[in-house]
């Protein structure tokens, strides 16, 4: 007979004690310590299929198996498709627009390609009534209402398919372990039961997850470490445009970018993004320059804008939206000890236009461009893109892919170009002209209506 012994297992960080405690000796945190049944006896746990030892050298390694989800953007984001036998986890706020992209996915999916849409969250008939909003076709939509999470696997098992959907991991729960869905217990075994389901039978099988007000996915950090991909959702307050960004991805490149639009037919991609964050007015604007991000496997232009305003009798502020407000101060230091730019007594207000967050250095120059041009009243020349990064010396180091960034500033109408002079191409670029500068007053000194700063 099976002998169970309880144990503890802290709700913030998973710590395990053997008995209860106030307080975690993990983490510290206070009445975080939730009970779980544990099982001693090896004979009375389910029998696991016998592993054996290889060399690689016995391996033979083959391509892994990919297929589109329908929506382009997506596949971008995972590298090219879904793989067989992995696990997504898509996490985001409520409404953004997870279960929408999900069910969107599974009305592509027909006849050797099944869909499997496992709801914990809604109806049957809630989720045909978004099904009917969305245009979908109903006949192609296999979906399954419950919160138990071996219905779900034996269901998946047995239809088959090669994609299962769970909407959402927080809702679903197993019989064996005595605690509530959505709690660490929880959230552990169901995740563990669908990675081996994944495993196992090499179906693709994607969780939808829920996101603290810290904007991270609710549960143990061990459920994004499970998983083989981790996307995140993101969108601007009053936006109709979406976010999807990779953090995590065992098959593709991290950090990659998929942007959307919500409309009333569901997510729309948006192939090319630069033109939207590149809406300025038709008049040149003082303090607004357009830089050239990499993100993940392509370039993509955006507006930086800077706003300098005398302050008033107290401590200068500064405030960053979208970039790093540590790196913002640091680089406002570079500009005074190296371009002879004070802007100490000022209010110096940052913005990326579109709600994109640059986690890049190659922003750095068009930064600084902008504080002067809005310091100076005077507007850079115009159809120009900067990049480049700054150090503390005031020296302009290069970026990678600077090729790359120019040819997409060309490809949309950019002439001029200001960047690291060890990234000026061997080749000229068709249709731009390129600027090779090696520091910070040597860069304002190339556009004429800065040089007498």
């Amino acid at each position: 007979m099976a002998r169970s012994q309880i144990t503890y297992v802290c709700g913030r960080c998973g710590s395990v004690s053997l008995k209860w405690q106030g307080q975690c000796a993990g983490c510290g945190e206070w009445n975080t310590l939730e009970p779980s049944a544990r099982v001693d006896v090896a004979g009375s746990r389910p029998a696991r299929g016998a592993g054996s030892v290889l060399r690689l050298a016995d391996v033979k390694a083959g391509v892994a198996g990919r297929w589109p989800t329908g929506l382009g953007e997506l596949d971008r984001v995972l590298g090219g498709g879904l793989v067989a036998g992995s696990v997504v986890l898509v996490g985001g706020p409520p409404g953004i627009g997870k279960s929408t992209l999900l069910l969107q996915v599974a009305g592509t999916g027909t006849g050797e390609r099944a869909t499997l849409y496992a709801s914990g969250e809604e109806s049957a008939e809630q989720v045909a009534l978004r099904a009917q909003r969305l245009g979908l076709p109903a006949d192609r939509i296999t979906m399954l209402a419950t919160t138990d999470v071996d219905e779900v696997i034996e269901a998946a098992r047995s239809m088959p398919c090669t994609c299962l959907v769970v909407d959402s991991i927080q809702t679903m729960s197993s019989g064996g372990v005595p605690s509530a869905p959505g709690s660490p217990n929880q959230l552990r075994e169901c995740a563990a039961r669908l990675v081996q389901l994944a495993k196992s039978s090499g179906m693709a099988v994607v969780l939808v997850g829920h996101v603290t007000k810290e904007g991270v996915i609710a549960g143990p950090r061990l459920l994004e470490h499970m998983v083989d991909v981790v996307l995140y959702f993101e969108d601007e307050a009053g936006s109709r445009y979406r976010l999807l960004r990779s953090v995590k991805n065992r098959f593709g490149a991290a950090n990659e970018l998929g942007i959307f639009a919500m409309g009333e037919t569901g997510l729309r991609e948006v192939r090319n993004p630069s033109a939207i964050f590149l809406s300025r007015p038709v008049a040149d604007t003082p303090g607004s320059v357009v830089t050239v991000l990499h993100q993940g496997t392509r370039p993509l232009l955006v507006e930086v804008q800077a706003l300098t305003d005398r302050g008033g009798d107290g401590p200068s502020r500064r405030l960053a939206i979208g970039v790093d407000p540590n790196r913002l101060a640091m680089l406002l230091a570079v500009l005074h000890r190296h371009a002879g730019q004070a802007v100490h007594e000022e209010d110096v207000f940052v913005n990326v236009v579109g709600g994109v967050r640059v986690a890049e250095t190659a922003a750095d120059l068009a930064l600084l461009l902008a504080v002067v041009s809005s310091r100076l009243s005077k507007a850079i020349l115009p159809q120009t893109v900067v990049f480049g990064e700054v150090g503390l010396g005031g020296e302009i180091r290069p970026v990678a892919y600077g090729e790359e960034r120019l040819r997409e500033a060309a490809k949309l109408g950019f002439g001029h170009a200001i960047v690291p002079q060890a990234n000026v191409p061997r080749r000229p670029i068709t249709g731009i002209e390129v600027v090779g500068v090696s520091g910070v007053a040597e860069a304002l000194r190339c556009d004429p209506r800065l040089g007498n700063a």
